[in-house]
């Protein structure tokens, strides 16, 4: 079944629109608006992509009880199992990557919601389309998208998983950064070519033979090709050295093209990077534990919020949000801390902060059975309930 065709509506009065960065995978790349096939863009996101993908989804429940509020984790097997493997191709770390990839260079990422005959959430499946419309005629909010293969779809907002950011020029879409990114790409192209065409002339012509006697053409190319053949190639005896007699002068060329300066490179790298809020370190894996923190406060922990949002808002009904039923995506195994810093947080089990697996978790331990109930110290407690217990006793 073609969960992404539909048939089209008629006499639909079309609203909003955006142009998706096209991530087409065909011939060699020069900047021409597809931002993913640049290597300096790729690697300026890799990390924000990649952290995305390692947060743990979980189906949160909150439930007011009479000595105060009950929360359940992955109460129900059917979403824990759809945010595990949200569609048969994906695993739930594929869907977040693919949809960080399209929020980032888009502003904008689509996902649908596919239902069972109750109505429940089945499958979601980003929709990877080029182009993304809105429609109001009908009185339903429809999006109307343009997917690579050219086909047109629409499905009812209602239907969608709709995650933005730079969210400041329409009232329903994200802003691409395509437009802003058009001056820094094109330098980035330029400074490309003109590595790869000095390194291309640099090997181009090394010497240069001058005959003081005419010569006819043929009789040229036969003594340049002799000469080569016998003193440039490594299989020849006199390699590295040569003898000529009068009649030839021969003369050494250094080739002079231009190259970018290495300063001008990393001016225009360091604005790649600040656009997308990284720095060499994120990128290169080298960061501390604070600037880890840094990078995670700004960048992922907000698109962390959005995901969470757009997941509860997608996936239960304003009736199923009111019994306190949420996702929530967990960021515990996104902590880049030392060992020391690790240890440490045994007091967090002390308290009952922390599960022992929790804990171990922060190690990459496998779980220990009975390892999920907190444990508490004697010399801690609720407050006000030890002087209660004392007062039974006596």
């Amino acid at each position: 079944m073609n969960l992404f065709s539909r048939r089209k509506k008629e006499n639909t009065a079309v609203t909003p629109q955006y142009k998706m960065v096209t991530m087409d995978r065909s011939g060699f790349f020069s900047y021409d608006g597809r931002l993913y096939r640049s290597e300096i863009i790729r690697s300026c996101i890799r990390p924000e992509v990649t952290a995305i993908g390692k947060l743990t989804a979980k189906h949160i429940r909150k439930t007011t009880i009479e000595n105060g509020i009950k929360t359940e984790v992955n109460p129900e097997p059917y979403m824990r199992i759809l945010l595990e493997e949200p569609n048969p191709y994906m695993t739930g770390q594929d869907m977040q990557e693919k949809m960080a990839i399209q929020l980032i260079l888009n502003g904008n990422a689509f996902a649908l919601i596919v239902r069972d005959a109750n109505g429940m959430p089945c499958q979601l499946y980003p929709i990877p389309c080029t182009a993304a419309e809105a429609e109001t005629a009908t009185g339903v909010l429809t999006i109307r998208f343009t997917l690579k293969n050219s086909h047109v779809v629409r499905f009812r907002y209602d239907e969608l998983i709709h995650i933005k950011q730079d969210y400041g020029e329409d009232y329903l879409f994200g802003s691409s950064p395509a437009g802003a990114l058009t001056g820094l790409m094109e330098t980035l192209t330029i400074m490309d070519q003109g590595l790869v065409k000095a390194i291309k002339n640099s090997s181009v012509i090394r010497w240069l033979l001058k005959f003081t006697s005419s010569m006819r053409p043929e009789d040229i190319k036969k003594n340049v090709k002799e000469f080569t053949d016998n003193y440039l190639t490594y299989e020849s005896d006199t390699f590295g050295a040569a003898g000529v007699d009068a009649k030839t002068d021969i003369q050494r060329i250094e080739p002079k093209d231009y190259v970018p300066n290495a300063a001008i490179q990393d001016r225009v790298y360091e604005r790649a990077l600040n656009f997308f809020n990284t720095n060499r370190k994120i990128v290169q894996s080298t960061a501390n534990e604070e600037e880890w923190e840094a990078y995670y406060e700004q960048v992922i922990e907000p698109i962390a919020i959005k995901f969470s949002n757009g997941y509860t808002r997608g996936l239960f009904t304003l009736r199923q949000r009111g019994f306190g039923n949420s996702v929530f995506f967990e960021s515990a195994n996104l902590q880049h801390a030392s060992t020391a810093t690790k240890l440490n947080l045994r007091e967090m089990v002390d308290r009952g902060a922390l599960t022992p697996n929790e804990w171990r978790a922060t190690f990459n331990y496998a779980p220990l059975p009975g390892g999920d109930e907190p444990l508490r110290r004697k010399d801690t407690g609720v407050v006000g309930k030890e002087v209660n217990e004392d007062a039974d006793t006596d």
